[in-house]
């Protein structure tokens, strides 16, 4: 290299700088634009249960959803089988599928078998997404200052102090980045509960209780009828101890009335206490048989001259 390509390349490495700490006209202009949150950015958690009745066993039924939720890329969460006579069995399946492919499950496993019941829910959790990931970005940074600032500690106070404050740090975040992996497991993967009825299978309780008024007036019967049970069963358990207990106590009293000696239904005499020197009245002056008329001494005015 010559002196003069050596002397150049400060002055280019000086303007090069220089120009890498200007932005461009066009970027100083620029507004800020808010994050893209539009139906294919949102995050959205998808849930579903659907029951269907098959015509024959439910473990086939079973096995064929099974074999759907692996082909659509997911798997079984859980798989409870009850058996019965007279194709009165039951099987409840959780399948884990795509959210891509929540509904083409759902209708696949509707034609399984008779639909009865399907119940669907989304609930939409972008917010909660960017929060954390604003959180956990900030909380990352604390962390990183902290372990700075754990590095340069020259005293055993400013260590201990500062390894438990990075401690803590470190804790909150690993509990901010747990939630976000939940969120995104949630989203990623949709829920869906599928129940197989046998042709025998009562329906499950809830599924036919209709809301309102209806569904009020439903619930209180049951409640009613759940009461009246409860009383009975009571009654019937007391009813041996009344029988055992009760019939003795009131044979006995019955007895005891009828049998019992008779006594004076007079009322006792008063009788003066000791000492008291009892009221002597005078003795009423006996009334004339028949006694004259007094004259009035008032004069009738009729009667004067």
């Amino acid at each position: 290299m010559s002196a003069a390509d050596k002397a150049a390349a400060p002055e280019r490495a000086d303007g090069g700088a220089v120009a890498e700490a200007q932005p461009p006209a066009a970027a100083q202009d620029k507004p800020a634009q808010a994050p893209d949150l539009s139906v294919d950015q949102r995050s959205i958690i998808y849930r579903g249960s659907i029951s269907v009745r098959v015509k024959d066993d439910v473990n086939a039924a079973a096995g064929q959803a099974s074999g759907i939720a692996t082909t659509a890329g997911g798997f079984i969460g859980s798989d409870n089988r009850t058996s019965g006579s007279g194709g009165s069995g039951t099987a409840t399946l959780m399948l884990r599928v795509p959210a891509d492919k929540f509904a083409p499950v759902v209708d696949q496993l509707s034609k399984l078998g008779s639909e009865e019941h399907r119940e669907i829910s989304t609930e939409d959790v972008t917010e909660e997404t960017v929060d954390l990931d604003a959180r956990i970005t900030v909380q990352q940074a604390r962390v990183d200052s902290g372990r700075r600032l754990l590095a340069q500690a020259k005293t055993l106070n400013d260590l201990v102090m500062l390894e438990k404050e990075v401690a803590t740090r470190e804790s909150d975040l690993a509990s901010l980045q747990a939630k976000k992996r939940r969120l995104a497991d949630l989203t990623a993967l949709s829920t869906i509960t599928v129940t197989f009825l046998g042709p025998a299978a009562p329906t499950p309780a809830g599924e036919d209780n209709p809301g309102g008024f209806l569904g009020g007036l439903a619930a209180g019967w049951d409640a009613l009828l759940a009461s009246l049970k409860v009383v009975l069963t009571v009654l019937g358990a007391l009813l041996p101890w009344l029988i055992v207990i009760g019939l003795p106590v009131w044979a006995a009293f019955y007895l005891y009335r009828r049998f019992r000696p008779n006594r004076a239904t007079g009322r006792p005499a008063l009788v003066a206490p000791a000492g008291a020197v009892p009221a002597v009245y005078p003795p009423h002056p006996p009334m004339p048989a028949s006694a004259p008329p007094v004259p009035s001494k008032q004069t009738d005015e009729t009667d004067k001259p």
